[in-house]
C-alpha cells in the first residue's frame, strides 16, 4: 500500500468530529434539559391538580352554605310573614280592645254624672237632716228642762217656796 492509498481512505476531519461531539454535549444538554421540563411539568399540574380538586371541594362546601342559608332566609322569611300576621292580630285585638274600654269609659262617665247627681241630692238630704237635729236638739233641751221640773214637782205646786 502506498502513501497515496492511506490518504484516500476517508478520514474525518477534526473539525466535523468536534462538531459531532459538540452536537452530542448539545444533544444530552438539550435531552437533560427536556427532562428537567418534563418533570417540573408534571409536577406544576400535579399541584394545579391538587388545586383544582381543593377547589371543587371548597365549591362543594359553599353550595352546602348557600343551600343552608337559603333554607334559612326561607325559614327568616316564613318567620316575619307568620309574625306581621300575629301583629296584625294582636293590633286588632287591641284596637278591639281599646273601643270595649272607650265605651266603658263612656259608660264611667255617665255613671260618675249621675252619682255626682245623687251625692248632691244627698248633701240637699243631710243639710234637712242637719235642720232637723238641730230642731230635735232645742226640743231636747226644753224636754230637759221639762224634765227637771217634773222631777221636782214641789217647785211646780209651789212655786212661791223658792
Amino acid at each position: 500500500m502506498s502513501t497515496d492509498e492511506n490518504q484516500a481512505a476517508p478520514r474525518r476531519p477534526w473539525m466535523l468530529q468536534l462538531g459531532i461531539g459538540v452536537l452530542l454535549v448539545v444533544a444530552c444538554g438539550a435531552f437533560a434539559g427536556m427532562g428537567l421540563f418534563m418533570y417540573n411539568m408534571g409536577r406544576d399540574m400535579s399541584n394545579m391538580t391538587q388545586a383544582v380538586e381543593q377547589m371543587t371541594r371548597d365549591v362543594h362546601s359553599m353550595a352546602g352554605n348557600m343551600n343552608g342559608m337559603a333554607a334559612d332566609m326561607l325559614r327568616m322569611g316564613d318567620s316575619m310573614v307568620n309574625g306581621q300576621k300575629r301583629m296584625g292580630d294582636d293590633f286588632a285585638q287591641v284596637a278591639a280592645d281599646m273601643r270595649t274600654m272607650t265605651g266603658g269609659m263612656a259608660s264611667m262617665s255617665r255613671d260618675m254624672g249621675i252619682m255626682g247627681g245623687q251625692i248632691a241630692n244627698m248633701n240637699v238630704n243631710m243639710a234637712a237632716m242637719n235642720q232637723a237635729m238641730h230642731r230635735m236638739s232645742g226640743d231636747m233641751a226644753l224636754m230637759r228642762h221639762d224634765i227637771h221640773k217634773f222631777t221636782e214637782p214641789e217647785q211646780i205646786m209651789m212655786p212661791f217656796l223658792r
